[in-house]
């Protein structure tokens, strides 16, 4: 029976960003290398032998397992609070250690797409994605050009390990050219501080206009709000870690107000570390689109880069 996903806040991750497939990928790389003619050959054996052995962990798990976690606040009546569905470029055949994985950790994932190494890329407005995360960073960089939903490529795992216990979902974000568009970024890196401190107080009655995570934020938003609690205290906690800082400040707040999203914690660091503050924050992942953040970043919490366009003016500065 078909129903609307409308409501629903649509995940979709990669096999290789949910589980931890890098053995195997070794492996056809390596015949790849040195027998490309029989590369796919030797790593279906491998997947098919290997096929009742569960994958471990990947860096979007904690994420996805905190995510689905909140439909226990699903009303039975109501569609889902929270979907994923894995986008992979195994064959359904290959795919099945996958499955096997999702059915022996009891994950609440039912949908999926397995295309046998082509491009997920073009089904994600099929299912209704609203976030991609994937380590594929060409894949990402189709998906944010295409502009269907958000994206970010995940980085190496981090020593650090995210808590899940506690029912929460912790989700932080980086604001320009991330939340917000690119606009101010880009006078900052062309002009320097002192002109982008000046225009952001001068404009800080005109909301900024959506980045590429913008619709994401959103759906977030509107999740918080079908839960049967409070804001205050919904298992959903949203922050911005951002290098701007006073008098660039209130522009983000008035922006985030303009569009009737609720965020629990707001950190305006000036240019300092952001780690310290994503680890004392206890992120499942943070969505960043500098590399200079997402290095400290992704050694104490899971992080995601969010690239620049290919049409954008910050792609040739970055």
């Amino acid at each position: 029976m078909a129903f609307t996903l409308e409501k629903t806040l649509v995940i979709g991750i990669s096999a290789t960003a949910l589980f931890d497939l890098s053995e195997a990928d070794a492996l056809f790389q390596e015949k790849k290398a040195n027998d490309p003619e029989h590369a796919v050959a030797h790593y279906r054996a491998y997947m098919l032998e290997h096929e009742e052995i569960p994958l471990k962990e990947g860096i979007g798990f904690p994420l996805v397992q905190a995510l689905l976690g909140l439909n226990r606040y699903q009303d039975e009546h109501d569609a889902p609070l929270v979907e994923v569905v894995i986008m992979s470029r195994n064959s359904p055949d290959t795919g099945i250690r996958v499955l096997n994985t999702i059915r022996t950790l009891e994950l609440g994932i039912t949908r999926s797409a397995f295309t046998a190494g082509e491009s997920t890329v073009d089904y994600l407005e099929a299912f209704d994605v609203d976030l991609f995360l994937t380590t594929d960073e060409p894949d990402a960089q189709s998906v944010i050009d295409s502009g269907v939903c958000a994206s970010a490529v995940l980085s190496t795992p981090p020593q650090y390990r995210c808590d899940t216990s506690d029912g929460q979902v912790r989700i932080a974000f980086d604001g320009d050219a991330v939340l917000f568009d690119e606009s101010s970024e880009l006078l900052y890196k062309e002009q320097g501080l002192d002109a982008f401190q000046k225009q952001e107080h001068q404009k800080q009655d005109i909301p900024m206009d959506e980045g590429p995570f913008a619709g994401f934020l959103k759906k977030l938003a509107a999740l918080q709000e079908r839960l049967p609690m409070s804001m205050e205290n919904s298992p959903v906690r949203i922050a911005i870690v951002t290098a701007r800082n006073s008098p660039s400040e209130m522009r983000v707040i008035k922006t985030l107000r303009h569009w009737g999203v609720y965020v629990d914690e707001a950190f305006f660091l000036g240019g300092i570390d952001k780690s310290k503050i994503l680890k004392a924050f206890k992120a499942h992942i943070f969505f960043d689109d500098q590399e200079v953040h997402l290095k400290n970043s992704s050694l104490v919490v899971p992080s995601g880069k969010v690239l620049y366009p290919s049409h954008s003016a910050l792609k040739n500065l970055s």
